[in-house]
């Protein structure tokens, strides 16, 4: 809620979570009997097996099931599904309407799997193993299987000291913990991210990298779970252990590759989905704060990043335009329906957008005239009580609330029609994207709410206005700056027996968000439900955004994900602090989504959200951030306005860092339609491209955008040095174009990062497509000429990419796609060109030329002397050509 009452009650709930979550001993659960196989039968690329309770039950958490299915099927060469489950009962699994099931291929076999399935049938185990050179991947011996109503158990042996990555959503290291260390997958409203907890979002995958391969392993289960990684066994190594409060075990491993680790992300996206394009406009610099108190601050901020020349792409509003924090309505008196309309007609007229917030939650109305509550209780589309028929109340910004069910077939066109309504161009505020928030789903109602309505006069919601409201006519912009029902009847589903380390409030799975026996019109309960409840919103807000715009590619972003919400959405990084500490732990969390996840418009708030920011720590915030995919600026309404043009060195860091970003954003924009084709990750750590250095295994205060952009931020205080980690390549400062080549690879410490710089460098082996300069809007930039830069790797060669096409639809009419290769002196440009560029190539700048050539060709002919510069200092040859970027050429040196 505020932001430091909220930071207490995070402080706390930490302290209650580590009360009251269930501890266990390995040695007990592993000393339970587990399963036989039985009735094992083998069929093409299936295997399936009765799983019959080996001895006496265990029952630690429960009644042991005494018979389970496992099936077992060779989808694809690279993917292998694992599932076991009761074959008796109807337990919950996600639904495919959430995460659709990929299918396998007609000739998938065992016998050409690069993975395989091994199993010992008494007591039954399994392992997962590479088939070229028999390395084991997944192992359960010694650990039996374990599965109850409320509490399944899956355990693993892994190497020591074991390379992992993802199960996300976290703040913590990118290479995960392996000592004592759990993740827990709960949503909740995370103020402060803090390490060590459950956060928004939920992805229970990760991939493991060897010096011999990397591999993945997704569960695919919504319930909530701890995840235990430990290297304290005797004998062990290190282990994994899944502890599951509900649902089936239905895995998917994935073999990934034993030579290019970014195999394993393309694998990964064929069972998740793809991730959605976004509009070229997207990667432009937004602006946001929980606080603008009018019409007139959001116009002012609008004037202040022009009048300080820092081009700002759009601007977004917070709840702040709502009237009584109630969705799909403005205060009349703060943001009058015509003022904003205004400010929006004025953003389109100058090449720039507009994003408001929607929050899930509806207020509680009945019989006030509230329109977009009385549709909804019209069409019945809430989510309902433990009774069933009563809608579930909660407490959220605009007092007692209820709640959407998106398993409703009703609430689609619900929310669609009040997309059409409110944000209707001729009428209403034509948004140019859409920020979902509080969709865990987030309540402030403290368990138990018994009361929503005192929780809620208590909590001050909605809160009163602080400030007066501006004069209507106040000038602005002037000359200043279906299934059936999983039966839960036996189970405790408030508070079940296995007690996962959920760190909202008490722990209480119900604390801080909708109770766990609501339920849907489906007949599903929030129990199993919840963590997919943000990843449900989305897609239905996609779909509302598509029918406003309909062809053209809708900007979403949203707080809580599942697996696969990339495929419709992307993703803040939520409710971060202001501090150096959580700058340096963005990008953990950028290369997480974004590198893992496959939910690639991911950023953090730059500057930080929460607390005050300083002068120095925003600069180095603005020019890290600027790296983030979703760049934008954003905080609380109780802390200090940080809008970089507040301080000068701010501000001249966002100029710098803006420049170098506008500059590649048609290198981002390729690497954003490469993900969306192949699934290929935008952000890598340099492990994804140096798989063998041991090195890279850890870094995670470097990062690479594509493949080629090295980005190495100052994250600490009062230091202008940065060690740079550079693997065994040649790698080119961006700014001067100058080469380093550490042989092996080592740290570099570079010197004299003053407070508007950052070290940028690409990697050799690349040909850079590059606007010459930057530009106040991203329309302005698609009018700017491009430059390439060939930048060799050590064995003198280069390649690259360019992809173009209008910017915004989702089926482009016509597209234009380049290849480039240089090799011996020569630059071979490649391509269809059915999308005009209409801009030409300027120039052409080779790096690492050693000494000036003798002859300079241009399509075969001699180009002009004038028209050919050589740097011996930096060992830079430009060429300048200022040719039209209609068809392809060559440019080549002796």
């Amino acid at each position: 809620m505020y932001a430091r009452a909220a930071l207490a009650f995070a402080v706390l709930g930490q302290l209650v979570r580590l009360a009251s979550a269930t501890v266990t001993d390995p040695t007990v659960l592993d000393a339970c009997p587990g399963y036989k196989a039985k009735n094992v039968f083998t069929f093409g690329p299936k295997l399936t097996a009765d799983l019959v309770l080996s001895e006496k039950a265990c029952n630690v958490f429960g009644n042991d099931i005494e018979k389970l299915k496992l099936e077992v099927t060779y989808e694809t060469k690279n993917r292998l599904h694992v599932k076991i489950t009761d074959p008796s009962d109807k337990r919950y699994e996600v639904p495919e309407s959430v995460l659709p099931r990929p299918h396998g291929e007609l000739l998938a076999s065992p016998h050409t799997a690069a993975i395989r399935f091994n199993y010992t049938a008494s007591p039954f185990s399994f392992s997962v193993y590479r088939a070229s050179t028999h390395e084991i991947l997944f192992s359960t011996a010694s650990h039996p299987l374990i599965f109850e109503p409320q509490y399944l158990r899956v355990k693993t042996n892994l190497p020591e000291n074991a390379n992992l990555y993802g199960l996300g959503e976290h703040t913590d290291s990118f290479r995960l913990p392996t000592h004592n260390y759990t993740r827990t997958f709960w949503s909740r409203d995370a103020f402060g991210v803090p390490t060590g907890t459950n956060l928004y979002g939920n992805h229970p995958v990760y991939f493991e990298h060897r010096t011999t391969g990397t591999h993945g392993v997704f569960l695919v289960n919504s319930n909530g779970m701890d995840i235990k990684i430990n290297d304290t066994e005797p004998g062990s190594g290190t282990t994994l252990e899944y502890n599951a409060i509900g649902g089936v075990l239905d895995f998917y491993f994935l073999a990934g590759s034993e030579s290019d680790p970014t195999a394993v992300a393309r694998q990964y996206a064929e069972v998740v989905g793809l991730p959605a394009e976004v509009p070229y406009w997207s990667f432009g610099l937004h602006q946001c704060r929980f606080g603008y108190q009018n019409f007139v601050d959001v116009a002012g901020v609008i004037s202040n990043y022009s009048a300080a020349g820092i081009p700002l792409e759009t601007m977004w509003t917070d709840i702040d335009y709502m009237y009584k924090r109630r969705i799909f309505t403005v205060d009349p008196d703060y943001f009058p329906l015509d003022r904003m309309r205004e400010i929006i007609a004025y953003l389109h007229s100058h090449q720039q957008q507009f994003v408001l917030m929607t929050d899930p939650a509806v207020a509680y109305q009945p019989g006030q005239g509230y329109g977009a509550f009385d549709r909804g209780t019209a069409a019945d589309i809430w989510l309902k009580a433990a009774n069933g028929s009563s809608p579930f109340l909660g407490a959220v910004w605009p007092g007692v609330t209820v709640y959407p069910d998106w398993f409703n077939k009703k609430t689609q066109d619900y929310w669609t029609n009040e997309f059409k309504l409110f944000y209707n161009p001729e009428t209403g505020l034509d948004i140019d994207g859409a920020w979902i928030d509080m969709n865990e789903p987030a309540s402030f109602c403290n368990y138990p709410c018994t009361d929503p309505f005192a929780q809620a006069v208590e909590q001050d919601l909605p809160p009163s206005r602080k400030t007066l409201p501006p004069a209507h006519d106040t000038p602005i912009f002037g000359s200043s700056q279906l299934q059936k029902r999983v039966d839960h009847t036996h189970d405790d589903v408030q508070n079940p027996p296995y007690a996962i380390a959920n760190a909202a409030g008490t722990g209480a799975l119900s604390d801080k968000t909708a109770y766990t026996d609501a339920v849907h019109a489906n007949g599903l309960i929030e129990y199993d439900t919840h963590n997919i409840y943000g990843t449900m919103m989305s897609t239905a807000t996609r779909t509302a955004m598509l029918a406003r715009r309909p062809g053209q590619r809708p900007l979403i972003i949203t707080r809580s994900t599942f697996a696969g919400a990339g495929a419709h959405v992307g993703k803040w990084l939520g409710d971060n602090l202001s501090r150096w500490e959580q700058l340096r732990q963005s990008l953990s969390g950028i290369l997480g989504m974004a590198g893992i996840y496959q939910v690639p418009m991911v950023g953090a708030d730059i500057c930080g959200f929460g607390e005050n920011t300083t002068e120095t720590l925003c600069a180095r915030w603005a020019s890290a951030g600027a790296f983030y995919p979703f760049m934008r600026n954003h905080n609380t309404e109780d802390a200090i306005s940080q809008e970089f043009y507040r301080w000068p060195t701010v501000a001249q860091a966002a100029r710098n860092a803006l420049d170098i970003r506008y500059r590649l954003l048609d290198y981002i924009y390729t690497t954003f339609h490469h993900a969306h084709t192949d699934g290929t990750p935008v952000l890598q750590p340099l492990w994804y491209q140096f798989p063998k250095d041991a090195n890279t295994f850890a870094i995670d205060t470097q990062f690479l955008y594509g493949p080629s952009i090295l980005v190495s931020p100052v994250l600490e205080e009062n230091t202008t040095s940065v060690s740079v980690y550079y693997p065994d390549e040649a790698f080119y400062d961006f700014l001067d174009l100058t080469k380093t080549h550490v042989p092996g690879g080592g740290v570099v410490q570079l010197t004299d990062v003053n407070l508007t710089s950052i070290p940028v460098a690409i990697r050799g082996g690349v040909v850079l497509p590059l606007r010459e300069k930057g530009a106040m809007t991203t329309a302005a930039l698609r009018e700017t000429d491009f430059e390439l830069v060939v930048a060799p790797a050590l064995d003198g060669t280069a390649e690259g990419a360019l992809y173009v096409d209008d910017g915004i639809s989702i089926t482009p009419k016509t597209k234009t796609s380049v290849s480039f290769k240089f090799k011996g002196g020569k630059l071979t440009v490649k391509g269809t060109f059915g999308h005009p560029t209409g801009v030409d190539v300027a120039r052409v700048r080779f790096l690492d030329v050693q000494s000036a050539p003798k002859s300079v060709k241009f399509n075969g002919k001699a180009v002009g002397k004038d028209a050919v510069a050589y740097d011996s200092e930096r060992h830079v040859l430009d060429v300048t050509l200022k040719t039209p970027f209609t068809r392809g050429f060559t440019v080549e040196y002796q």
